[in-house]
């Protein structure tokens, strides 16, 4: 439920790529993968990548790529390097995001946006930074994956003005 509400959200057309921050073991990046152009993950635990690599050949899938390191160093580089993403899917730890990766966003002028959380008040926080950077938050989805506990994962899409 919550990568379908992900994916329809971001809108993703077939000629895309998308950039999955905060990859994990891929299962949103591999999720995208079949919609997109190409899809490449970032994620600070090595192991987890291998994960991800391995659970992409397993699936069959080959428009992914995944890249160890901390979201706010490698998204950065990325975005500087005139690689510019259709989307960036944001799923940071219960943290949030480091600031640096929200500047990054903006400076890049990356279109649309779509950030997965697991905590209310990190999100307000980012989605606030976005707004001073011209971002306007279009939709909040929350979804319930822990029923009858208070914890609520929320599904947000984000558009450039």
């Amino acid at each position: 439920v919550l990568y379908n509400k992900a994916l329809e959200l971001a809108r993703i057309k077939n000629n895309e790529t998308v950039v999955d921050a905060y990859c994990g073991i891929g299962t949103i990046a591999l999720f995208f993968a079949h919609q997109a152009k190409q899809v490449i993950g970032v994620e600070v635990i090595a192991e987890a990548v291998e994960d991800a690599k391995h659970n992409a050949v397993l699936n069959g899938i080959t428009n992914t790529e995944f890249i160890p390191g901390k979201v706010e160093i490698i998204l950065p580089r990325m975005l500087d390097k005139e690689f510019k993403p259709n989307v960036v899917i944001l799923d940071p730890p219960r943290q949030g995001c480091a600031k640096e990766v929200l500047e990054a966003i903006a400076l890049a002028n990356i279109p649309r946006v779509v950030y997965v959380s697991c905590d209310p008040a990190t999100m307000a926080r980012d989605l606030s930074i976005l707004s001073g950077y011209n971002y306007q938050t279009l939709k909040v989805q929350p979804v319930d994956m822990f029923p009858w506990t208070g914890h609520v994962e929320c599904v947000v899409r984000i558009e450039r003005r």
